[in-house]
């Protein structure tokens, strides 16, 4: 039903864990993988090619800033993924979500603004414009 999000990382990132019985207070900056099964007070970024994974357990109190991100549990702040955000069934998003590529499963609940990062809107030429050619 749920498909896997292809791993971006480069070859000898490496991935880390906060377990499912640690609440971690603080800001995190990561490169490679983040799997959060825990609880984190504060913002959580992600520089280069990041994978950041919330599970279903996991809580993020604070923004989650990553290339790559798959949410299956509860964010309680804003959510920016340049290239790929997968939300998962069990995603709970209390915050704005950025976003340039979105998976959403049916279940997923956000409580806030869906945001698409897009390129600068085309101008449309106005009606002098037109009459110049005539």
């Amino acid at each position: 039903m749920f498909r896997r999000t292809r791993e971006r990382r480069t070859d000898g990132a490496s991935t880390s864990l906060i377990a499912a019985d640690t609440t971690l207070r603080g800001d995190i900056v990561f490169s490679g993988a983040l799997h959060v099964c825990g609880r984190v007070i504060g913002n959580v970024r992600g520089e280069g090619e990041a994978m950041f994974t919330l599970s279903e357990q996991g809580v993020i109190e604070g923004s989650v800033q990553a290339p790559y991100a798959v949410i299956n549990g509860t964010v309680r702040g804003d959510i920016h993924a340049d290239a790929h955000l997968q939300l998962a069934a069990g995603a709970r998003v209390e915050g704005d979500v950025h976003y340039s590529r979105l998976e959403m499963a049916a279940g997923a609940q956000i409580n806030g603004r869906m945001l698409h990062a897009d390129t600068a809107p085309k101008q449309l030429p106005g009606p002098a414009a037109e009459r110049v050619g005539t």
